[in-house]
């Protein structure tokens, strides 16, 4: 499904050479080439603007290839180069004054194409990023898999094929995990298999853990998994429809966020839910005004059956927080509010807990993978208010719909509970360097940096 360029531990065959320059090596850069690659060079007018490529040509063709750093590269500068360069040569991409980690990240996911259901459109170049370390291979790979996910029609992935995903994964690094469905999923998860019931594909939970040891601490993901959103009842128009095989991309998120964890191996405990479900209108789905019952034994009033995710991730929630988890994290494509509030590129965070948020926001910042944050703002709890059940699963009101969204999750979130809530798109709705169209793993980077930072803390800087 995913090209990739070489990575850092695979010789290239005969390679030609990729120069990385800011503005300021340029002219140190011509004064090392020969006079006609100099004046070709400077007749192209290369000022090494950020992302730019010049291909200079050579007795046998091309010779080399010089990329614009600009001011401040990341890994949208390297972006574009599996596009740029040729594929029938070879490519290393020499050092400078740039991140290898983060040009590593940059071509492997620009180079990402999902091409499952169709031989790929062209052949894309190899590319060796020299002193690239595993940490970048490791969260392009999660990435890579999480928009494999995403991008995977419904028809093809849905409840039981996500949690076969998530399962499968967990084997992989030899995570305990179990699936729970049937009579044990209506009875001890009433909400979230309600949202599955209009369904013939059966709801269920994918839970794994990794990690035994008590001293470190306990990371808890979870993950809205909804495989294909129709609405419900509360049908959607049909334009409406066109992306909701991406409902699941919090599942897929956390999913990713699990995968780079266990695989740079750090030091924390992990516990992953994803509640698999699919929304669908028949005469066993749920209704608008239906009661139901949740995991924490709160009764939720069905405002609209559009509004399911939240649904699924209150029994997810309290399920979670009862292994007293040191950070609690949701991921969820769950408002359109919060598109609306931020556009397509920006994650909505939540968070109770000020040290979480600020972990996360600070991450987000430095690897270029930004969030931003949002209030839990109380004075609008009353807007979930219900006459016939402990609440309401949509506002009284059509404003701040993020806001009320993750106000519902906080009631099912115990007072001393660290938690975020992360609403966010998980699709890239045009091409931009890196980040070709379709599904994205939004806030994966973000999240694993601020786990990253949490387990390098001392237990007393903890608390």
């Amino acid at each position: 499904m995913t090209a990739h360029p070489s990575s850092p531990d695979t010789a290239p065959r005969a390679s030609l050479p990729v120069h990385a320059l800011r503005p300021e090596d340029i002219e140190s850069f011509l004064g090392g080439l020969d006079e006609p690659a100099a004046s070709y060079l400077r007749m192209k007018e290369f000022s090494a603007k950020a992302a730019s490529v010049v291909l200079l040509p050579g007795q046998s063709g091309i010779s080399l290839a010089v990329l614009g750093l600009g001011d401040h590269p990341d890994p949208s500068t390297f972006g574009d180069l599996p596009k740029q360069l040729p594929s029938s040569a070879d490519w290393t991409l020499l050092p400078g004054h740039y991140d290898p980690g983060e040009a590593y990240l940059g071509i492997t996911l620009g180079a990402y194409r999902f091409d499952r259901f169709r031989k790929p459109a062209a052949k894309l170049p190899r590319i060796l990023v020299q002193n690239a370390p595993d940490r970048a291979k490791h969260l392009a790979e999660a990435v890579c898999f999480t928009r494999d996910l995403v991008n995977t029609p419904a028809n093809h992935l849905g409840p039981k094929e996500l949690a076969d995903a998530g399962e499968a994964l967990a084997a992989r690094h030899g995570a305990r995990s179990r699936r729970i469905g049937g009579a044990e999923l209506a009875s001890g998860y009433p909400a979230l298999n309600a949202v599955g019931a209009g369904s013939e594909r059966k709801p269920e939970i994918l839970q794994f853990s990794w990690g035994e040891n008590p001293a470190l601490p306990l990371i808890s993901l979870c993950g809205k998994g909804v495989c294909f959103d129709s609405g419900g009842y509360d049908l959607k128009p049909s334009s409406a429809m066109l992306r909701m095989k991406k409902d699941m991309g919090g599942a897929a998120i956390a999913l990713g966020v699990a995968q780079a964890i266990m695989a740079l191996d750090l030091p924390v405990r992990l516990e992953v839910r994803i509640g698999c479900v699919e929304n669908s209108v028949s005469g066993h789905a749920m209704r608008p005004l239906d009661v139901l019952h949740t995991r924490a034994g709160l009764t939720v009033e069905v405002g609209n059956t559009d509004a399911e995710g939240r649904l699924v991730l209150a029994d997810l929630l309290t399920d979670a927080a009862g292994a007293k988890p040191d950070w609690l994290i949701d991921f969820a494509t769950l408002t359109g509010a919060a598109r609306v509030a931020l556009g397509p590129e920006l994650p909505a965070l939540f968070a109770n807990d000020d040290r979480l948020a600020d972990a996360l926001i600070a991450s987000g910042t430095a690897l270029h993978d930004p969030l931003w944050r949002l209030p839990l703002w109380h004075g609008y709890e009353s807007w979930l208010d219900s006459k016939i059940a402990d609440m309401n699963s949509v506002a009284s009101k059509p404003f701040s719909g993020a806001i009320v969204a993750a106000l519902f999750l906080q009631r099912f979130v115990p007072a001393g509970t660290a938690w975020a809530h992360i609403d966010t798109y998980a699709w890239n709705d045009t091409t931009t360097p890196g980040k070709p169209e379709g599904g994205e793993a939004q806030s994966l980077i973000a999240t694993v940096g601020a786990i990253e930072y949490l387990s390098s803390i001392s237990v007393s800087e903890r608390s």
